[in-house]
C-alpha cells in the first residue's frame, strides 16, 4: 500500500468519481490512476468503487470506510511533514491566505504588516476570490487559511472560527436628499436605485433578508464584488450604495457620506477557516493571532481537535 494510492482514491471521490478530473488534478494519467486503484483493491481484498464498464458509478460500503481512513492518513502524513518542516526549516516556507476583496483590502492590512515584520523569510501569498472559491481552496489544500463572511461555516471538512462582527452602512453623494432623512428606513431606501455586493459576497444575504421581512423589493441596479467599485458608481450619481462600514473612510472617500444602517441590517461575522485535522505551523498560529487576537493556539487547537465548534467562541 502506498500513500499515492490513497491520494488517488480520495481525489477520485473528491472529483465526484470522475477519474479524468482526478488524474488531471494529480498531474498523472487516467489509466495510471485506474491501475493503482485496482492494485489497492486487490491488496485490501475489497472493492472500493462500484463500476459500470470502465466508469466509477458509486462507492461500496467498505469503500466508504476505507476512504474515511485514507483521508485521515493523508492528513496525518501532511501533519508529519509540517511538523518536520517546523523544526528543521524554521522561519522558511510559504503561507497562503485566501480572502475576499473586502477582507484583504480593509480588515487584513495590519495583520499582514505585522506578520511580514515578524517573519521576513516566510513568503506570504494572498489570494482573492469568492467565498465559495475560498472554501474550495482551503478544502483542497491550495490555501492554508481562508477569510470571508459567507460559505466557510457549512463545510464539514473545514473548521470555521469567528473573527469579528461588522455591519453595513449606506453611502451617498454629500448632497443627496437621503442624507436629510433621520432615521433612515428600508422604505426610504426602496425608493432609490441601489448599488451593492454580488449575491454571494459580503453579507449580501443579510441585505436581502431585511427587505424581504418588510415585504419590500429593493431596486438593485448594479452589483459588484468589492466596495471600491460600488463607491465609484455611487460617486457618479447612479444610486445609493450599501457596503461594509469598514470600507468607508471619510478622509479618502471625498464627496461621499456614510449613513449608519445598524438598525436596518443584522450584523455579519467574519470567519476564518482551516482544514479539519491539519494543524498549523508555528508562523500560521502567529498570523491567526495577529488577525484575531482572541484566537490563540489553545483555541485553534481545541477547534481542530473537535473539542468545540468555532461558533461557540465569542467575538
Amino acid at each position: 500500500m502506498k500513500l499515492q494510492q490513497l491520494r488517488y482514491i480520495v481525489e477520485v471521490m473528491r472529483r465526484g468519481l470522475n477519474v479524468s478530473e482526478a488524474a488531471e488534478a494529480l498531474y498523472t494519467s487516467q489509466p495510471g490512476v485506474s491501475k493503482q486503484i485496482k492494485l489497492l483493491e486487490d491488496e485490501l481484498g475489497v472493492v472500493i468503487f462500484e463500476r459500470s464498464g470502465k466508469r466509477f458509478t458509486g462507492v461500496t460500503e467498505p469503500g466508504r470506510a476505507i476512504l474515511e481512513r485514507a483521508a485521515h492518513i493523508l492528513r496525518e502524513s501532511e501533519n508529519l511533514v509540517r511538523l518536520g518542516h517546523d523544526y528543521a526549516g524554521g522561519e522558511t516556507g510559504s503561507l497562503v491566505v485566501a480572502a475576499t476583496h473586502t477582507q484583504a483590502r480593509y480588515a487584513m492590512p495590519s495583520a499582514v504588516k505585522e506578520f511580514m515584520t515578524r517573519h521576513p523569510t516566510v513568503q506570504l501569498i494572498l489570494r482573492q476570490g469568492t467565498p465559495t472559491q475560498i472554501a474550495d481552496w482551503v478544502e483542497k489544500g491550495d490555501a492554508d487559511i481562508g477569510i470571508a463572511t459567507e460559505s466557510l461555516d457549512n463545510r464539514p471538512s473545514l473548521v470555521s472560527l469567528p473573527v469579528c462582527q461588522w455591519r453595513h452602512c449606506v453611502i451617498a453623494t454629500e448632497n443627496h436628499p437621503i442624507t436629510e432623512i433621520k432615521p433612515l428606513s428600508l422604505v426610504d431606501l426602496a425608493h432609490y436605485p441601489l448599488i451593492t455586493y454580488d449575491p454571494d459576497f459580503t453579507g449580501r444575504s443579510r441585505i436581502n433578508q431585511a427587505f424581504a421581512r418588510h415585504n419590500l423589493e429593493p431596486k438593485i441596479v448594479l452589483t459588484a464584488l468589492d466596495a471600491d467599485v460600488i463607491k465609484t458608481y455611487v460617486s457618479m450619481g447612479l444610486g445609493l450604495g450599501i457596503i461594509a462600514a469598514m470600507a468607508f473612510d471619510r478622509t479618502r472617500d471625498v464627496g461621499l457620506t456614510a449613513i449608519s444602517a445598524d438598525h436596518l441590517f443584522e450584523s455579519n461575522t467574519t470567519r476564518m477557516a482551516l482544514r479539519r485535522g491539519v494543524f498549523p505551523r508555528r508562523f500560521e498560529y502567529d498570523f491567526i493571532h495577529f488577525f484575531a487576537p482572541h484566537l490563540d493556539k489553545w483555541v485553534v487547537d481545541s477547534a481542530l481537535q473537535g473539542e468545540g465548534e468555532g461558533e461557540d467562541y465569542q467575538v
